[in-house]
């Protein structure tokens, strides 16, 4: 399936992917992350039930504290 990851195209094999498949899948480590699909927020306890599709447009964002 095509989809728009952090602004870039990306091709992701199958028809349909949970969010927390596309993390193990594109190696995402933080612990904190903001995730979005087409702009609505996805919460950590729904990674494994919230699916990507093809022609979507997902937000992967990491949040790293510094100071």
């Amino acid at each position: 399936m095509n989809i728009q990851l952090n602004n870039n195209p990306d091709i992701i094999p199958g028809d349909s992917l949970s969010i927390s498949d596309i993390l193990r899948l594109k190696n995402f480590s933080f612990p904190n992350l903001v995730i979005k699909i087409n702009g609505q927020l996805i919460r950590k306890p729904q990674y494994d039930s919230a699916l990507v599709h093809d022609g979507d447009i997902v937000e992967i964002i990491h949040l790293i504290s510094g100071g």
